[in-house]
């Protein structure tokens, strides 16, 4: 069908990174189909090739398939796959990009659910934003638990109502980051 467009690419990115960030089998299910659906609109496919502690996105045509198998024979060009890595730091050249989007969450929360979830996802936005170069709503389960355990700890110097409120604060800051997606004009 010809070449993946790159905004088909960022938004399988961003769906794949959503899936894996969900908590609700449910929820990584619908993002999983709806990342298939914009693939399938330009003949492609993905799958997620783990590579130690990371893992990329492979995005490649469905000629390449034959009954969900890649086929060697049937690719005549490997650059028409794209990867995308999904762990780990991200481009530090996108951080002054992260850093607003993620400055943008944090004044949701704030917005919505007051000081003490602001100032803990104040603390979470940095550090995706200085650690990782990293949306908010991209961080694995492994990444939470790092910020929960290591950095916030360390380097937030919590108040103990952050503190005893860090548990709920995270979940409400993934969704005000999710939510820019639904917005429109964001």
């Amino acid at each position: 069908m010809g070449e993946l467009p790159a905004a088909a690419v960022d938004e399988a990115e961003r769906l794949t990174r959503l899936a894996r960030a969900a908590t609700d089998e449910a929820e990584r299910e619908a993002y999983r189909e709806e990342r298939a659906s914009v693939l399938a609109d330009h003949g492609f496919t993905a799958r997620i090739r783990e590579e130690g502690s990371d893992a990329v996105l492979v995005c490649y045509p469905d000629e390449w398939l034959d009954d969900g198998t890649v086929r060697t024979d049937r690719i005549e060009d490997t650059d028409r796959a794209i990867e995308r890595r999904l762990s780990g730091p991200g481009d530090p050249d996108d951080w002054r990009q992260v850093a607003a989007h993620n400055d943008r969450v944090v004044a949701r929360v704030a917005e919505r659910h007051g000081d003490v979830h602001a100032a803990n996802a104040r603390a979470f936005a940095d550090f995706m934003s200085n650690h990782y170069a990293r949306r908010i709503e991209t961080a694995t389960a492994d990444e939470r638990c790092e910020f929960r355990e290591e950095y916030f700890v360390r380097n937030a110097w919590p108040s103990a109502e952050q503190r005893s409120a860090i548990e709920e604060s995270l979940p409400l800051a993934l969704d005000a980051a999710r939510s820019f997606g639904s917005d429109s004009g964001q």
